[in-house]
């Protein structure tokens, strides 16, 4: 069924695509940082973190455009207001910084960049923790904001009643308001109240990280304008996870409780409208900045396999007719990482194993390329993707829906086991134990996006027992050295190539020598 308003939202993306711009006001502005909690966060190679807790409260001039904000309540200065929560880990020595901030966008109200960058291999962290992990971004001296935008998410977005007596709320403002934070954390000395910036004077440069739903507003934000404050760019890198063929449909007013956002296309309900609209290349959204004039962030986007059968993540390098596919912008890399899931969660209620390749080691790698890109000018290795085929009607992918009557879904392409070919490689998929990304029945939200991790039997025998034709494990590596040098092998390729940083292979090489599969005692 189709939600009100969201067709609408996708025209509106569609025009701004087609090059219709607007220029930000230069009064729109957070007027005041209110910081309820302060503690450390802990002593890394770049020295002291601290850790701040709060809201931001802004004014945006009711002329902006966004849709519907002409009608909310004004202030006495005839602006309208909003505030959202907002947290800080940033060094207490702004010169131990590297010079940028890290803007973290919360996915449904929990935070990311701990799960995208700090997490560890053996667990592997979700959405809504601080944890240190493995304190990866403090070591580099990234200074991280995350700031909410989201309607329910810890944000008091504009609202008005329309003629039918039905309160609406902006959530178009949610872009302002990460816009507006961004801005001034990085540029302001003072709120309005006289309030210090903790991070004024030592940010250079500002680069967005987001995941799935947050990739999605951080590709709409950019697509409708937002990256622009006073005729300067904003983000000057964006890092994109996971975020398929989709878009954000919050230019619009929603009655709430739950965001415009919230809802995707799923194999129960694949006529969901909203996400899956125009545009949907990464080139075509580029095209629409350059139309409007603007100087475009550079760009690292990441897709999984699983990607491709549950989320249409092939109609992002096709658009929505045939299977040729569309040239990657210059300011742009795109790399698929092979038999990697779209969530690794600890567990999953499906009939399989969820999938549990860990691709974090590939997030911490080219979140440094790209800012080495932005502050440098150094350019990260060249695109890398999963070579595909037209799925046809495999029950196990998410269909087309049928207000795109020209779109062709494609899949990555399978070896003989079932595992992806091409795209990036971890040494645990060049080196494999196992199938990864497999689809999980019964295909449900929370089991298609982890996808399953099946391994192989361990012997010929257990093979037999379980009538499995996949070559067992010590057939395919005779001994623990063989499969130990093998697994270097592809760790040092991966190395070498850019995906891989060297702690991150020293752990994975660890790891393999490990393995307990070659124990005589092993089940």
């Amino acid at each position: 069924m189709t939600r009100l308003g969201l067709i609408p939202a996708a025209l509106t993306i569609s025009g701004f695509a087609c090059g219709i711009g607007f220029s930000i006001d230069a009064n729109a502005k957070v007027t005041k940082l209110e910081i309820a909690s302060k503690r450390s966060y802990g002593t890394f190679r770049t020295g002291e973190f601290e850790f701040w807790q709060g809201r931001v409260i802004g004014e945006l001039r009711p002329t902006e455009a966004i849709p519907d904000i002409d009608k909310a309540p004004k202030n006495a200065k005839g602006l309208v207001e909003y505030s959202a929560k907002i947290a800080l880990i940033f060094p207490k020595n702004p010169k131990n910084g590297n010079g940028a901030l890290l803007v973290d966008i919360p996915n449904r109200g929990k935070p990311y960049g701990h799960a995208l960058y700090n997490t560890p291999r053996d667990e592997p962290f979700v959405s809504g923790t601080f944890e240190v992990g493995t304190g990866f971004l403090q070591d580099h001296g990234f200074a991280l904001a995350e700031v909410h935008w989201e309607l329910g998410q810890g944000v008091d977005l504009p609202s008005f009643t329309d003629s039918s007596g039905q309160k609406r709320f902006v959530e178009g403002v949610g872009f302002a308001i990460v816009r507006d934070a961004a801005d001034f954390l990085a540029h302001a000395n003072t709120d309005s109240a006289g309030t210090t910036n903790p991070l004024y004077g030592s940010i250079k440069r500002i680069v967005a990280a987001g995941k799935s739903q947050s990739g999605r507003y951080l590709k709409s934000f950019l697509l409708n304008g937002f990256n622009m404050v006073e005729g300067r760019r904003l983000f000057d890198g964006m890092h994109v996870f996971v975020s398929a063929a989709g878009v954000l449909p919050i230019m619009q007013s929603g009655t709430g409780p739950d965001s415009s956002a919230n809802g995707i296309p799923t194999f129960q309900n694949p006529e969901f409208r909203g996400v899956n609209e125009e545009v949907f290349t990464i080139g075509d959204v580029i095209k629409g900045v350059k139309a409007r004039g603007e100087n475009p962030p550079r760009m690292i986007l990441i897709d999984t396999t699983t990607d491709y059968f549950s989320l249409r993540a092939s109609l992002s390098r096709t658009g929505a007719e045939g299977t040729a596919e569309q040239p990657i912008p210059s300011n742009v890399r795109i790399y698929d990482i092979a038999g990697a899931s779209h969530a690794v969660v600890p567990k999953a209620d499906c009939q399989l194993p969820p999938g549990k390749l860990d691709w974090s080691p590939v997030s911490r790698a080219t979140l440094l390329h790209l800012d080495n890109w932005v502050a440098k000018g150094v350019e990260p290795p060249a695109s890398r993707l999963m070579p595909l085929e037209e799925a046809k009607n495999e029950p196990t992918v998410l269909r087309a829906p049928t207000h795109l009557p020209k779109a062709i879904i494609e899949i990555p392409k399978r070896d003989e086991d079932g595992n992806a070919i091409g795209g990036v490689r971890l040494p645990d998929m060049e080196v494999p134990l196992g199938v990864n990304a497999r689809q999980n029945p019964p295909l449900s939200r929370q089991c298609m996006l982890p996808g399953a991790y099946v391994a192989f039997p361990r012997t010929q025998a257990e093979a037999d027992a379980t009538h499995d034709p996949h070559r067992p494990v010590l057939e395919r590596y005779k001994t623990r050295n063989e499969y130990v040098n093998l697994i270097r092998a592809a760790t040092r390729d991966l190395e070498r190539d850019g995906f891989l940083l060297p702690d991150d292979a020293a752990i994975i090489i660890h790891s393999a020598a490990e393995n307990p599969l070659w124990r005589a005692s092993a089940p």
